[in-house]
């Protein structure tokens, strides 16, 4: 294990990486110091060249929120102009896929951070909500959008408007979370699928995230143009046409991104 900052763990471990947000004592509540060593993680993911990433928490908790006290003493220029943003917007721009492994408490900016990965596994233990209500406050990094757009106006208003938190398998009926596991067998399962995204086509992979994400942002007409052009470009590629050529040779292609 990489110690690489003081509040994120950086291990690599082949051709992916697992990101440990590292501040167990306060269930991994996100403070500035994490911001920056969550940024510089991602950096260093990049420049290793890695095919996809876990992401999770030391302790019993993979993320509650942010950090109240450190935020109530913010003064509300420094939270608009600066905050969390470059947290988000490191992992809004990482191409790769991210894996957001849920091993304990799920909470506020932690289950906004979670929503923002590309697939989510929850161990059995885990729990999901946003509970800023409770604090006299609101989502405020795509809680009430995320949530609403993957389980629905009315399940999402529950959650935001009590600050209830919900059980793993809860979020699975919901769709809120790909997979639950049992505890012991969370971090296994989350190498073992990023291993499998690992071992296809990186540059395909960097397109097709790219795409099912737009999904979210365009109407189908605007969703479908995108997402051909894309599939031009991995026809074009020189992995496409790897893969297509070890098709019909019934060989296991070499892919070179």
């Amino acid at each position: 294990m990489s110690k690489l900052t003081n509040t994120v763990l950086y291990e690599k471990l082949g051709d992916i990486a697992i990101i440990r947000l590292n501040r167990p004592e306060k269930l991994n509540a996100i403070n500035m110091e994490m911001v920056g060593d969550f940024v510089k993680a991602f950096d260093q993911a990049e420049k290793d060249g890695v095919k996809a990433v876990i992401l999770t928490g030391n302790g019993r908790a993979f993320c509650a929120g942010a950090d109240v006290a450190e935020m109530s003493n913010m003064p509300i220029e420094e939270v608009v102009r600066r905050g969390h943003m470059p947290m988000w917007e490191r992992l809004r721009t990482f191409r790769k896929p991210v894996i957001a492994t849920l091993n304990g408490i799920t909470a506020g900016g932690g289950l906004e951070l979670a929503m923002a990965c590309d697939i989510i596994i929850a161990a059995e233990s885990a729990t999901l909500g946003q509970p800023e209500i409770n604090l006299g406050i609101m989502p405020g990094a795509g809680g009430t959008q995320r949530l609403t757009r993957t389980i629905g106006k009315y399940k999402a208003m529950e959650m935001v408007l009590t600050g209830k938190m919900i059980s793993a398998w809860e979020a699975y009926r919901r769709g809120l979370v790909t997979k639950v596991v049992p505890d012991e067998a969370l971090v296994d399962e989350a190498i073992r699928l990023a291993n499998e995204i690992a071992s296809r086509s990186g540059f395909a992979e960097e397109l097709a995230k790219e795409s099912v994400s737009r999904a979210l942002d365009t109407i189908l007409s605007q969703g479908l143009d995108f997402e051909r052009r894309q599939f031009y470009v991995t026809l074009a590629s020189a992995d496409g046409k790897e893969g297509m050529k070890a098709f019909v040779e019934k060989r296991k292609p070499n892919w070179t991104t």
